[in-house]
């Protein structure tokens, strides 16, 4: 028999997993692995991962003492619990774990180092090297201005939510190690910008623009990593062959692995060397100008950053549920109710995944019935809870 495309993939190309499931992460077996507080969340749910959870919960509680604000306890606990499941997940993996800045620091250069800096001392405490950690930030202005001063700490970061090649072009000059361009969500805009319903894999939106940002990387000698994102397909993941990584969902890992026929390389440092490809010089003023440009791009940002935001809400969510239970509180029965109102932006009791706004990889998971929309009871099915959504 051929070999699969995953096979053939992973000869041209780093597989990342796109999930925080560990027995995924056993399962595809890839070099590198990524998570966020979404991810986290799906997890969360599954038998197998509560001890990791009630126990940082507790460890949370001890640190900050009773009587204190329990945000300050869930604060502890989600940035535990980020390192506590990338510490899982690099037992099994040989590269590197991404681990998520809290999104609503997106704009605030000073707190994503310290964040970065406060992830980066529990790894060390834990024996990891920091070169075996990504910490991701969105490429905002002010993220890629903290992402440089942690790359000359020797702090390594993954700049995530990037939708423009000035975005791309100020991580590269940043001297960020990696960045996250999002081939899937940018394909999502068009189809909503231009109503048309699909694309050719070689003219997808998202595609096109990794494609031009791995080809002025190379072009231009910039050692900055490019890890193509946020998949809708397998076209969208077979046109970037040859890319320096890319971070797939299980389900697309699965489709790839059972997928049997020839996969050419799309990708190639050598082509690049021969185009004509204008250098750009980007400075504040520039990357405003451009963004501003850029409807897409900024819309994409902002709304990636709200998502990724409203995604650490609902993790917070369900902890204060899981550590009311601890506490022998009552239950937080309204914990699902709240989370899906969240994403329910028209009211209609479903969220689409264009309301969703959150990583792709939980959406598919909670969608059990493969619909395309989350209903109430599938997502208190999804957040464990035994609660009557009405």
């Amino acid at each position: 028999m051929s070999q699969s495309l995953l096979e053939q993939l992973r000869k041209m190309t780093v597989v990342v997993a796109d999930t925080g499931d560990i027995q995924a992460i056993e399962t595809f077996k890839p070099q590198d692995a990524t998570t966020n507080p979404s991810l986290i969340t799906a997890a969360a749910q599954i038998e197998r991962y509560q001890d990791i959870v009630d126990d940082t919960l507790k460890w949370a509680r001890e640190q900050v003492g009773d009587g204190v604000d329990t945000k300050e306890v869930l604060a502890k606990a989600i940035d535990q619990l980020s390192v506590a499941f990338g510490l899982r997940i690099l037992n099994i993996i040989p590269g590197r774990v991404s681990t998520e800045v809290d999104a609503r620091l997106s704009y605030d250069t000073e707190a994503t180092i310290e964040k970065a800096r406060y992830l980066i001392s529990k790894y060390k405490e834990a024996g990891v090297d920091s070169s075996r950690v990504l910490i991701k930030i969105p490429s905002t202005w002010e993220g890629i201005q903290a992402a440089e001063v942690l790359e000359k700490e020797g702090i390594h970061c993954n700049l995530t939510l990037l939708f423009g090649i000035h975005q791309a072009i100020a991580c590269a000059d940043a001297g960020v190690t990696l960045i996250s361009p999002f081939v899937g969500r940018i394909l999502d805009w068009y189809k909503k910008s231009t109503g048309k319903e699909s694309y050719p894999a070689p003219e997808d939106p998202g595609v096109m623009s990794v494609t031009s940002i791995y080809n002025y990387f190379r072009k231009f000698g910039y050692k900055t990593e490019v890890m193509g994102a946020s998949f809708r397909n397998l076209g969208e993941i077979c046109e970037l062959a040859g890319c320096d990584l890319l971070t797939i969902s299980p389900s697309l890992l699965k489709q790839l692995d059972e997928t049997h026929e020839d996969l050419p390389r799309k990708l190639d440092p050598a082509k690049a060397d021969d185009m004509d490809i204008e250098k750009l010089t980007i400075d504040k003023a520039k990357f405003d100008e451009m963004h501003a440009a850029d409807r897409m791009a900024s819309e994409k940002l902002e709304e990636g950053i709200n998502g990724f935001s409203k995604a650490i809400a609902n993790l917070e969510t369900l902890l204060e549920a899981r550590l009311a239970r601890i506490e022998g509180a009552d239950t937080l029965s309204h914990a699902a109710h709240d989370v899906f109102l969240v994403y329910d932006l028209d009211g209609d009791g479903f969220i689409t995944r264009e309301e969703w706004m959150g990583t792709d990889a939980v959406f598919d998971a909670l969608d059990s019935d493969k619909d395309g929309k989350i209903s109430p009871e599938e997502m208190a099915a999804g957040l464990g809870a035994a609660v009557q959504m009405s």
